[in-house]
């Protein structure tokens, strides 16, 4: 029992009511984020009747696409060595400025008037949006204890689902009643209203927040950090189980925190977990950008029906990144690895099965919903994965390192599957997602899973 408690810091009843502001911040999270990945998944939506108006083919399409995804991977590593030298008071009046940005070039997608201004456009979205997702991963790993990090980030993870999933069904009912052009005047307005607010109600640690209690800040900092041990977790806690044998399979060990640019850049486990964020994000961008082509060339379903169906794969992968979070700390006892190969086994069957589907919207709507529930599965477990081996300092830059190999997915995937469009069909898209799947899992499967949570710093 002695071995469980370890290093746990119990709560000084002399600091007071303890607030529960950090989920308020989560909430705000969720929304920013939300809005975010509705405006980069808006081209979508709107992407048939774009290639029809500027006479664009699949692979054009497809490279105007990736260059959202090439600026957001261009700016990551040099965000997170940003994050990592400068002060919180920076990183939160930055925040909303990059917020605005992304929402400035949203606005400016729905007045372009040629290719070139598309390409433009699209390339200023990435920019301004790349800070962001760095940005709120560094907040959520300085809000929440080691123990609540796991749920959080699969909340957070499920608002970049949650906008895409909201984008098809909004998007369809614009373009029927105004036109395509009206979907990014329309999702350009949020972003602006959340970066005004933004400065009023959230700093980048909870020491600065006046509504933060003394209470809550010192549950936040003084988490458990108490390493990963199959008896000891389960000792006390009535548990029937026993995961000795999960720990041998996924190679789960004591790791040294990375402190330093070289370490992060010279860890393997860091670099695996990259490669694999290229796998899903592929995958996801295909869902994002194409599936709605799809629906309409190659099934021949009106756009409120393609709607419906373009939404499905995001609704679930909303449900996924909930309960990836909830099985990862609850039950997986912070075991991120699991989640990430069971994601990507689930996926890779549910992309054979789109190989054969029919032209059946019940099929296809169950298919693609599953898809996402395993999509979500896998999602947020990298982010939080690389809280396990860095210390809060170097947080930002692993978290870049780990969404430059996701953003290169979306760079790469969208011309390979404009390719594939332009001289095969989507059965070969489907297969070519199958295989790369295929590839993720050998890859994590050669990391560590980290025993400790190298994330929560604790003063003994």
């Amino acid at each position: 029992m002695s071995q469980a408690i370890e290093g746990t810091i119990k709560p000084n009843s002399n600091l007071g009511k303890r607030t529960n502001y950090r989920w308020v911040v989560m909430a705000l999270l969720f929304s920013v984020w939300t809005v975010a990945c509705a405006d980069r998944a808006n081209m979508g939506i709107a992407l048939p009747y774009m290639k029809k108006e500027f006479g664009i083919t699949n692979t054009e399409a497809g490279a105007i696409i990736s260059l959202f995804s090439t600026a957001y991977a261009i700016v990551q590593i040099p965000i997170g060595l940003f994050y990592k030298n400068v002060s919180n008071t920076v990183r939160s009046i930055m925040f909303p400025v990059f917020l605005a940005i992304t929402s400035l070039f949203t606005f400016l997608m729905g007045t372009t008037s040629s290719p070139l201004l598309l390409k433009f456009y699209r390339f200023g979205l990435g920019i301004g949006e790349g800070p962001l997702g760095i940005g709120c991963t560094d907040i959520i790993n300085r809000w929440f204890p080691a123990q609540e990090k796991g749920t959080a980030m699969g909340i957070w993870i499920a608002a970049s689902k949650f906008g895409p999933a909201l984008v098809p069904i909004v998007g369809a009912v614009i373009i029927q009643m105004y036109g395509w052009r009206e979907v990014f005047l329309v999702c350009a307005v949020p972003g602006i209203l959340l970066a005004i607010v933004w400065p009023f109600l959230v700093k980048n640690s909870p020491r600065d927040s006046k509504f933060c209690s003394p209470a809550e800040v010192e549950f936040i900092e003084n988490c458990d950090p108490a390493p990963i041990n199959a008896d000891a977790a389960n000792a006390g806690t009535g548990k029937k189980y026993n995961l000795a044998w999960l720990d041998r399979l996924i190679r789960t060990r004591p790791v040294k925190p990375l402190e330093t640019v070289k370490q992060v850049f010279l860890s393997w486990n860091l670099m695996g977990a990259a490669f694999g964020h290229l796998v899903v994000n592929g995958i996801a961008n295909t869902f994002t950008s194409w599936i709605p082509l799809y629906l309409i060339s190659v099934k021949g379903f009106t756009t409120i029906k393609m709607g419906f169906l373009a939404s499905a794969p995001f609704v679930g992968a909303v449900l996924g990144n909930l309960l990836c979070g909830l099985i990862s700390d609850r039950i997986l006892e912070k075991r991120r690895k699991p989640m990430m190969m069971l994601g990507f086994i689930g996926i890779i069957f549910t992309l054979y099965a789109l190989v054969y589907a029919p032209n059946n919207p019940f099929y296809l709507g169950a298919m693609l919903l599953v898809n996402g529930i395993f999509m979500g599965l896998s999602y947020p477990a990298f982010g939080v994965y690389a809280m396990g081996l860095a210390k809060k300092e170097t947080f930002p830059l692993c978290y870049g390192v780990i969404n430059t190999g996701g953003q290169l997915g979306n760079v790469i995937t969208p011309i390979v599957v404009g390719y594939l469009l332009d001289h095969y069909s989507w059965d070969s898209v489907f297969m070519y997602l199958s295989f790369t799947g295929i590839l993720a899992i050998a890859a994590i499967a050669t990391t560590v899973e980290p025993a400790n949570d190298a994330s929560c710093e604790i003063k003994r």
